[in-house]
């Protein structure tokens, strides 16, 4: 199949899963509702849970007995290392170009309510998760869909619906996993600097090469790189996104006028008001991936012993993760970066703001998509690994290796355009099953997270 052809297949696919009600996508609403709800139904745990959550990081509540693969620390930075990507920066400001500067306001609401989705699944995967012999953790929804539909006596729903999550959880992998990460790395890479621009196929593959090997070394070495380089990588594009702010301060406060203005209004955004909010929870979705059941498959490798003690810690993801939006948005929107701009665009829209402040400073932003994009890529090889040995076993491991690692090869030399579809199409598909699960679990997501609480009274 050519790419004509494979645009063709992607189109057509997303055209079902994100089929309009009253002006929203289908899958986008779907994520809206769920999100309001389990924070009205888990009454705020959004907040309520969040300074906990702050503590059990530190390692102040770790226990040497408990039984798992990684520290609570190092199971939200391999997690954040595949959610807080470039979904984070060129996925935002292409929510912007597209839905205009009121979609930040939405973008960062969304991020606030999705902390209560990620809370409910990723306490489903510890509760849900399997330990083999060797020490191994199989978990996510994977385990918990069918597990705890086998628990309400339909079985049959629970395999279907499991692997139905597996199958899109696999190919998310292989789209907005990797091949959204690599094509963005090679155009920043490219475009920053020009005795690269002609060599973007050999960019391409030395990244997949990078890759492959941390990819090896399965959640160990994965959490392992991942906690020497999510902070530095957080940490190094919040210092730099506040530089480009800080340059333009004066425009501050108009800034955030517009913002809230077209947050209401959305006369700048492509299809009004409703357009705007459903670009919004679009993007604010492949950021912080709240409901799509991927990061519970990393926190069930958590060394832990209470279910919701882990899934305190993943409500800060969400968090982390709308406010990186929000600074990316600001520096978008106070540069005028965003005017003119496409959704072919992505990177290269952030890219235009750095170099509001210098000529040069879009070195700084390079290296910075750079470290994005392979600490994501990393974190969704995991996630994509446990989806491959649910369907097809372990035995058949090194093939998945080789695929992912040219589906991130080939992610670096294509379109943008046909990559993000794709992302959107298989990552956002990932959440109708497991949402379909967490509404028929919600009665025991919330009668642990009561128990929790009750015994911290």
């Amino acid at each position: 199949m050519g790419q004509e052809g494979f645009e063709t297949l992607v189109n057509g696919l997303a055209a079902v899963l994100f089929f309009n009600i009253g002006g929203f996508p289908f899958i986008v609403l779907w994520l809206i509702v769920a999100a309001v709800f389990f924070t009205i139904y888990l009454r705020g745990v959004n907040f309520r849970l969040f300074g906990r959550a702050l503590k059990i990081v530190t390692g102040r509540y770790d226990r040497k007995e408990d039984a798992g693969e990684v520290s609570h620390l190092q199971a939200l930075l391999s997690a954040l290392s595949a959610t807080v990507g470039l979904g984070s920066i060129a996925g935002i400001s292409v929510g912007i170009a597209i839905g205009g500067p009121g979609a930040i306001f939405w973008i960062v609401l969304a991020g606030l309510l999705g902390m209560a989705t990620k809370f409910a699944e990723v306490t489903l995967s510890m509760c849900y998760r399997r330990i083999d012999a060797d020490g191994k953790v199989y978990g996510g929804p994977f385990q918990y869909i069918e597990g705890g539909m086998r628990d309400l006596n339909k079985p049959g729903l629970g395999k279907a619906l499991s692997l139905l999550f597996a199958v899109f959880c696999l190919g998310g992998a292989l789209g907005g996993g990797n091949m959204f990460q690599s094509n963005q790395a090679v155009k920043i890479m490219t475009q920053t600097f020009a005795p690269l621009h002609e060599y973007g196929w050999l960019l391409s593959l030395a990244f997949a090469a990078l890759v492959f090997v941390v990819l090896l070394g399965s959640i160990k070495r994965i959490a392992k790189v991942a906690e020497g380089i999510v902070p530095l990588k957080g940490i190094l594009y919040l210092l730099c996104a506040l530089v480009v702010v800080g340059a333009h301060i004066g425009h501050l406060p108009d800034t955030l006028s517009m913002i809230f203005h077209d947050a209401f209004s959305g006369q700048a955004a492509t299809g009004g008001f409703i357009g705007m909010i459903a670009v919004a929870f679009k993007r604010a979705s492949f950021a912080n991936e709240a409901g799509l059941g991927s990061a519970p498959i990393a926190h069930a490798a958590a060394k832990v012993h209470e279910p919701v003690s882990e899934a305190a810690v993943a409500l800060l993801e969400p968090f982390f993760a709308a406010i990186i939006a929000l600074l990316t948005g600001l520096m978008v929107i106070i540069t005028g970066a965003y005017v003119g701009a496409s959704a072919e665009d992505g990177v290269l829209i952030a890219s235009k703001a750095f170099e509001s402040v210098a000529p040069w400073f879009s070195v700084m932003l390079a290296i910075n998509v750079f470290v994005f994009a392979y600490s994501t890529t990393i974190g969704w090889s995991y996630y994509g690994e446990i989806a491959w040995c649910y369907l097809f076993g372990r035995k058949g491991l090194k093939l998945y290796y080789l695929i992912f690692c040219t589906a991130t090869f080939l992610g670096g030399i294509m379109h943008f355009g046909i990559i993000l579809n794709f992302s959107d199409l298989l990552i956002l598909g990932m959440s109708l099953p497991n949402i379909i699960v967490l509404y028929f679990l919600r009665g025991r997501i919330k009668a642990e997270m009561h128990a929790y609480m009750r015994d911290r009274e």
